[in-house]
């Protein structure tokens, strides 16, 4: 492998993580990255019907219900983030 191909793959990392927030970067910590892992999951099944409604059934709620629960938990879905040391 040359100098130009790392150069090259580098560079289309980096434009898919300015791209695309869910991607990450050096600087992510474990925490936003589980916070955004958690974020996709619930839009994925708010925006999915036939999984929204297997939720639904599964926990006996209505759909509207589900849909409501899974936007609430988009909001804090790891909890309160973890005390930053200031260096």
């Amino acid at each position: 492998m040359q100098a130009s191909d790392r150069f090259n793959i580098n560079s289309q990392l980096e434009h898919l993580q300015a791209k695309y927030v869910g991607t990450g970067h050096a600087d992510l910590t474990r925490f936003e990255w589980a916070v955004n892992i958690q974020r996709d999951s619930y839009a994925s099944y708010i925006g999915h019907s036939p999984m929204l409604a297997y939720f639904s059934i599964a926990e006996n709620e209505s759909i509207g219900r589900e849909r409501y629960n899974f936007m609430q938990k988009m909001l804090l879905p790891c909890g309160l983030p973890p005390e930053r040391d200031e260096d």
